[in-house]
C-alpha cells in the first residue's frame, strides 16, 4: 500500500477499510461474472466518485448481469429500463394516474417510475428517440425528478449505469453531446479471454446459479463518497488536469496541430472535474491519500473519449480518440 500523507487518523481506518471492501467486493462478484476485473474496477470508481457511467460493448458481454450483480452485493434498490422506440418520458418518470380514493371519489396520484431506484440499468440506451433520453438529464445532472408539476428528490446513493451496442446501428439514435457529457465514464468491454470462455461455458450451463451476498449497505457508500471528497489535491494536478482537457480543444492557441487536424469539438470543464474525482478515488483505491499525475492518467481515455468529437479527416485515416487521449497524455506537460 501506498503511503498516505496528510490524513486524520479515523481517515486512514477509513482508507484501510475500503481497501478491504473493494477486495470484498470483487471476489463476491468474482463468483458470478467471470473475468471483467478491470470495468468492475471502474464502475467503483463512478460510483464512490458519484458518477454515472456507459457501458459499450457487443452483446453477450454481461453487462447487464455485472451491474445487477453490484447492485445485489452493494444492498442496493435496482431497476432495470429497456430502451426502445415507443418508450416514453413518463415510462421512466412516472405519470399521475386517477385512483378511486374512497367510494364515489377518485384523485390524481403519482406513480413512480423505474428511475427511483439507488442504481438504474438503462439498457441498450441508444435505441430510444432524444426525448425520452433526456428524462433521464435532470435525474444524473440534479438527483431530482420534475413530473407532473412537482419535482422529488431521488434517494441516495444514486447512479445511472447504461449500456450501448457499439455495432448495431439501424433503428438506433445516437446519444447528443449534452447526454453524454453527464457520464463520467465511457467503459469499454472486450471480450474475454480463452480461459475465461470455457468458465463462462462451465458455470451458465449448470443447473445452479450462484448468488453474491451483500457486502455494505448505501449509507456505507455514501461515508465513502464523503471520504474520497477529502482526499487532497496538489496544485499542479489542477494544473495538470486542466491542461490534458483544453489541449483537446481545436481552438485553443496552444493546443496541438495535430488535434487541430483530427478534432472537431474538444472536452468541456466537466470533464476536469471528473478526471478530479476519478482521480481521487483512484489514488484511495492505491492506498495513497494525495492525487497525483498517475492518477489522472489512469482515469483519462475513461473520461475523455466521449468528449471528443472527431472530424473526417481522423474517420478516413483511422484515428480513435483513445489514440488522441493516450498521445497528449504522453506529451502533456504543465
Amino acid at each position: 500500500m501506498a503511503e498516505i500523507t496528510t490524513a486524520a487518523p479515523d481517515d486512514v481506518a477509513a482508507i484501510e477499510q475500503l481497501h478491504r471492501t473493494v477486495e470484498e467486493i470483487r471476489t463476491e462478484l468474482a463468483t458470478v461474472v467471470v473475468g471483467q476485473d478491470e470495468v468492475i474496477q471502474k464502475l467503483l470508481i463512478c460510483m464512490l466518485a458519484r458518477g454515472h457511467a456507459l457501458l459499450m460493448g457487443v452483446p453477450g458481454l454481461a453487462k447487464t448481469l455485472m451491474v445487477h450483480t453490484l447492485a445485489d452485493a452493494l444492498a442496493l434498490e435496482f431497476n432495470r429500463i429497456q430502451f426502445t422506440p415507443d418508450l416514453m418520458p413518463a415510462d421512466i418518470t412516472g405519470t399521475d394516474i386517477l385512483q378511486e380514493t374512497e367510494p364515489g371519489r377518485r384523485a390524481f396520484e403519482f406513480a413512480r417510475g423505474p428511475i427511483f431506484a439507488n442504481i438504474v440499468l438503462a439498457d441498450e440506451i441508444n435505441r430510444t428517440p432524444p426525448k425520452t433520453q433526456a428524462a433521464l438529464l435532470e435525474t444524473m445532472q440534479e438527483n431530482q425528478v420534475t413530473a407532473a408539476g412537482r419535482t422529488m428528490a431521488l434517494d441516495q446513493p444514486f447512479f445511472v449505469l447504461a449500456t450501448q451496442n457499439p455495432i448495431e446501428q439501424e433503428g438506433t439514435y445516437p446519444l447528443p453531446e449534452a447526454q453524454l457529457d453527464r457520464f463520467m465514464f465511457l467503459i469499454k468491454v472486450d471480450y474475454p479471454s480463452s480461459a475465461e470462455e470455457v468458465q463462462i461455458a462451465k458455470r451458465t450451463t449448470g443447473a445452479d446459479r450462484q448468488r453474491v451476498r451483500k457486502i455494505i449497505d448505501g449509507q456505507t457508500i455514501l461515508n465513502y463518497q464523503q471520504l474520497v471528497r477529502r482526499v487532497p489535491v496538489p496544485d499542479h494536478i489542477y494544473d495538470y488536469a486542466v491542461a490534458l482537457v483544453r489541449s483537446t480543444r481545436p481552438r485553443v492557441e496552444d493546443t496541438p496541430d495535430w488535434i487541430k487536424r483530427w478534432v472537431t469539438w474538444g472536452a468541456g470543464p466537466r470533464a476536469v472535474q471528473y478526471l478530479i474525482l476519478g482521480a481521487k478515488v483512484h489514488a484511495v483505491f492505491d492506498g495513497s491519500y494525495l492525487v497525483r499525475e498517475e492518477d489522472i492518467r489512469s482515469v483519462a481515455n475513461d473520461v475523455l473519449r466521449h468528449r471528443i468529437v472527431l472530424n473526417f479527416h481522423a474517420e478516413s485515416e483511422g484515428i480513435t480518440s483513445d489514440h488522441l487521449v493516450e498521445r497528449l497524455v504522453e506529451e502533456c506537460v504543465v
